[in-house]
């Protein structure tokens, strides 16, 4: 058989490609033009050390912090999980999800396992047969957007709620905002979503499934064996060995995603005006971009810096990233309360969902819908960061 006659089995996620094509040129053009502009204005010594202290220096300070708080997070999850707890609010939110979503009460279990851990979870729960059988065919996709909504929810506003600021201003407030935004941002993403999935589906087909449930999953929850302290030790460790597990995996994302926007966001040292090769250096490129698009970034987000614009942008391919651009503007008085609760909120919304919308769609076999699942979800985040900051302004006025 000829050789481009054999069929070849690829690697779930993967396609086959010539092995030099045209992109291979455009994107090595692309990265030469980008490594040599930055060269061109820090000089390429400088540049390639401020990447790699930049890279030292959010490991030690950001990564580390952001993993410990992972583990403190898995553990509370792990706890609530197996005490019923998340049971608990399952019964208490279901009859909310249908009249605010448009999807069965059952899918809240996918807000609260996002929430707290990341957006893959709701794969999980959508390949159960139990889950499933409460959904139409055109629900279905929306947990993609639901469930990003929601992804590193718990670890995105712990982490917000805990960075000092120089001024003493406290951002538990402005955490809890963030978090009604996101739900807001949430609820229009999938509601976009749906009017899409409506069109292609109908109304009327249930969602296929396979075999017969004679136990509901939302009916039982299943727990530990032993006496209560073994399942509270049990599962409070094993929760916090995921949130190991998330801060390890955080890691490529903060540290690629976050050195790179930190240079195109940061200036020269600020004692001498000039490039030193030291960590946090950059040229300014994003603030000046900000600038530009002050004139629509202040009534819908009401920055307080051209600089804040990285954080939401980050957010597209990695919340953790994101939230690690935080902790220095805070210290540097660029952004204050406002600014957090449209962070808290848009970090949610978004949470790299650029870089799982597509494997997501695809696990749920629903790729045809994958252009219309990001499109939902990029209007849902601007209605998310939108929101949070107006709300901020109304909370602050009453009080």
């Amino acid at each position: 058989m000829p050789e481009t006659e054999q069929h070849v089995e690829t690697t779930p996620g993967f396609d086959m490609k010539k092995s030099i094509s045209g992109e291979s040129f455009i994107f090595f053009g692309l990265f030469l033009a980008l490594f040599c502009f930055i060269g061109s204005k820090m000089g390429t010594i400088n540049m390639l050390n401020t990447m790699m202290e930049t890279a030292y220096q959010l490991l030690l300070d950001t990564v580390f912090k952001i993993m410990a708080i992972a583990v403190l997070a898995g553990a509370i999850s792990g706890l609530f999980t197996e005490f019923g707890i998340v049971a608990v609010a399952n019964k208490i939110i279901s009859p909310l999800m249908k009249p605010m979503y448009g999807l069965p009460g059952a899918s809240v279990i996918g807000v609260i396992a996002t929430y707290l851990s990341d957006n893959p979870a709701i794969l999980t729960l959508a390949d159960d047969q139990g889950f499933r059988r409460y959904f139409k065919k055109y629900q279905l996709p929306a947990l993609t957007n639901i469930g990003t909504a929601f992804g590193m929810g718990l670890i995105i506003t712990t982490f917000m709620m805990g960075i000092p600021s120089p001024t003493g201003e406290s951002f538990v407030k402005a955490a809890f905002i963030g978090n009604l935004g996101a739900i807001i941002g949430s609820v229009v993403s999938v509601r976009i979503m749906l009017f899409f999935t409506k069109r292609v589906y109908g109304v009327e087909e249930p969602c296929e499934v396979e075999g017969i449930q004679q136990l509901l999953r939302t009916d039982v929850r299943m727990v530990r064996t032993g006496g209560a302290g073994t399942r509270f030790m049990s599962s409070m460790l094993e929760g916090g060995k995921a949130g190991v597990s998330m801060g390890f995996a955080i890691i490529p994302g903060v540290l690629i995603i976050c050195t790179l926007v930190m240079m195109l966001t940061n200036g020269p040292d600020a004692a001498t005006g000039a490039y030193t090769g030291a960590a946090y250096e950059g040229i300014g490129l994003l603030p000046a971009l900000g600038e530009k698009l002050e004139f629509i970034l202040q009534p819908l987000f009401g920055f307080t810096s051209p600089q804040a614009v990285a954080v939401p942008i980050t957010s597209l391919g990695a919340a953790g990233a994101a939230i690690g651009l935080v902790p220095k503007m805070v210290a540097g008085g660029l952004i204050t309360g406002n600014d957090i609760a449209v962070f808290t909120s848009m970090c949610m919304c978004w949470s790299g969902y650029l870089s799982t919308h597509v494997a997501m769609m695809d696990s749920l076999k629903c790729s045809n819908l994958t252009g219309k699942a990001i499109l939902s979800h990029t209007i849902g985040g601007l209605c998310a960061g939108t929101a949070a900051h107006w709300l901020y302004v109304l909370f602050s006025m009453i009080g």
